[in-house]
């Protein structure tokens, strides 16, 4: 690699809170590095059409407090084409573009890896998924503020639930992943928590549920992670219980997209910072195919590779507590 001078930024795949905060430290990052850096709008998709706008540090003022990103995004079938490919180079070195920084999930980084693999084209990664499932990091951009944003709405629906006596199932996202549910369900005090990586029966929930009457509690909260291995959906589950178990009266609540949107978090916004950072710095330095995160409240990197095949666990101790608060 030679002298980078100019870097390209995007973002992919799903949007996620602190996306903004991440293409503003990028764009400062590369100003203080006397670096030019340019926006490609629309992920990959905008690569391959030659979407792109200049980005200066004062471009991206008050842009760190808004969810969102500035940049748009899209997901790209054509992309995952060697001839959509072959576009978005040609873009790339038509603008005399040195590098690229990508904000997004598993499925963005697995466009990374194979655009590196073909033209060798630097590329740096920060993972921006509310749903934390990207090996290499503790934390993906977006997480934090997608928690607050369910405990919040959980705690609201919990009011209703007391009030009337009733068995609510509220699901949040997470269609692989239960983070958003086990860490929601355990800040919000649920009865039950139903994830994707704990197939944990039907019967079981049932039991919970009847535990909790004879316990005294007059109201129930499930949460359920919209990927749950039980084999129903939430509504689905919501009638299994009320056939199975009359005397509760049982509502749904799906939460949605709600989840992706609203003001980052502090604890996002200074996180985006930080990786936006090391993300300009890394390639600066000659290095490419990696992905920048968190760990021990270190910025790390990891190969994108790894960070695609390697998963995030599930904390079992966070299972244990959870079983636990609800005797």
């Amino acid at each position: 690699m030679g002298k980078i001078k100019k870097i390209a930024v995007m973002t992919s795949g799903g949007d996620s809170p602190g996306m903004n905060a991440a293409i503003r430290s990028v764009v400062r990052t590369c100003a203080y590095y006397r670096a030019n850096c340019v926006g490609i709008y629309r992920g990959y998709e905008g690569l391959i059409d030659g979407d792109f706008i200049e980005l200066t540090a004062r471009s991206v003022n008050n842009i760190i407090n808004k969810g969102g990103t500035i940049l748009k995004s899209a997901r790209s079938k054509e992309f995952r084409t060697k001839e959509g490919r072959a576009k978005a180079y040609e873009h790339l070195k038509e603008q005399n573009i040195d590098a690229m920084v990508v904000i997004g999930g598993d499925g963005s980084f697995t466009g990374a890896v194979v655009f590196n693999e073909e033209y060798k084209f630097p590329i740096i990664g920060i993972p921006g998924t509310i749903d934390n499932d990207i090996f290499g990091t503790t934390h993906t951009l977006g997480y934090d503020t997608a928690l607050n944003t369910a405990v919040e709405a959980i705690d609201k629906i919990r009011d209703t639930a007391s009030s009337h006596n009733r068995l609510f199932f509220v699901e949040v996202m997470g269609r692989d992943a239960g983070f958003i549910a086990l860490n929601a369900g355990v800040g919000a005090g649920a009865e039950e928590i139903l994830i994707p990586e704990e197939d944990l029966g039907l019967d079981r929930m049932l039991e919970s549920l009847k535990k909790s009457r004879r316990a005294g509690k007059s109201s129930s909260i499930v949460v359920v992670a919209e990927g749950d291995k039980s084999g129903r959906n939430v509504y689905d589950l919501a009638k299994y219980v009320e056939e199975n178990l009359p005397e509760y009266e049982a509502r749904v609540s799906v939460l949605g997209h709600m989840q992706r949107g609203g003001s980052p978090s502090c604890f996002d916004r200074v996180l985006a910072s930080r990786l936006g950072v090391k993300a300009v710095e890394l390639l600066i330095d000659g290095q490419t195919n990696l992905m920048v995160g968190l760990k021990n409240n270190e910025v790390i990197s990891t190969e994108i590779s790894e960070a695609i095949k390697g998963g995030h666990t599930i904390n079992m101790e966070l299972l244990r507590v959870s079983d636990i608060m609800t005797t």
